[in-house]
Order: structure tokens, then sequence, then C-alpha cells
């Protein structure tokens, strides 16, 4: 539940659910580049400033949902360097990374977007599939308390 009001904080605060236009205003670094095709992105953080590295070649929604991702770790993980750990300790870096899904897909589908197909007879799969938010993570969307506020 703690990720989820992270999300509606900082949409509050920016007015927006744009993961580009929030880390724009939290003067977050960037970076598109040509990365090797198995890294989609990747957060650091360095000398006080936060970067966000994006692989250039992605498509529209898996660079969205990447971004997302990549700024979950700036809200939730700000100083932590999941490659780092993956590469440099034995520390599992899979709860970090399922922390950073949830931010991403609690950013792309507010309990909003839900509500207005409330009685559309669509799955939560499919519904999460139309605001960019791959179906393998869409299990992770907290359901609790979806309201049409």
């Amino acid at each position: 539940m703690w990720i989820k009001e992270i999300v509606e904080n900082l949409v509050k605060k920016y007015g927006t659910n744009d993961p580009f236009e929030i880390a724009e205003a939290k003067n977050i670094y960037v970076i598109e580049q040509d990365l090797h095709e198995e890294i989609y992105g990747f957060y650091k953080y360095m000398r006080r400033n936060k970067f966000i590295f994006l692989n250039s070649n992605l498509g529209k929604e898996d660079k969205v949902f990447t971004f997302c991702h990549e700024l979950g770790h700036s809200e939730i993980h700000p100083k932590l360097s999941a490659p780092f750990l993956k590469s440099k300790t034995l520390i599992s870096i899979d709860k970090i990374e399922n922390e950073a899904n949830r931010f991403a897909v609690e950013l792309l589908l507010p309990d909003s977007a839900i509500y207005e197909y409330k009685d559309s007879g669509l799955s939560i799969s499919e519904i999460a599939g139309i605001h960019g938010v791959p179906s393998e993570v869409a299990h992770l969307k907290n359901l609790r308390n979806v309201h049409g506020k």
C-alpha cells in the first residue's frame, strides 16, 4: 500500500501521472542511449544527482513503462544501484525490482482509470494493456480501495 501512496502523492504534487514531466520537475537527468538489447534502462544516483538511462531502441510502450519503472527506483530506492547490487554483491534484487514494477503499474494505471471501465466487462489485464502496462505485471495493481474519486 505504501508504494501506491508514494505514487498518489507524486501525482497530486505535480498534477500529472506523466513520468517524463515528473522527472523533469524533480530535476532527474534523462539519457537515451543505444544500449544492449537486453538492457531496457537503468537508474543511477551519482554525486547527489539522479539519472535515468533509457535504451533508445525501445518502442514507445516499452520506453514509457521502463521509464516509470526507473522513476520508481528514484523514488523508492533513491541511493541504490540495482546493476551494482546485482554484479558486485550477493544481495537479491528481486524485491527492489518488484517494488519498481509496482510503482510503474500504479503510476500508469491509477484507480480512476480502472473505475472508468467498471461496466465494460474488461479484465484488469485488458485495462492494463490499454494504459501501457504489460500483462506480465498487471497483477501488481493494488485493487484495494479502487473507487471513482
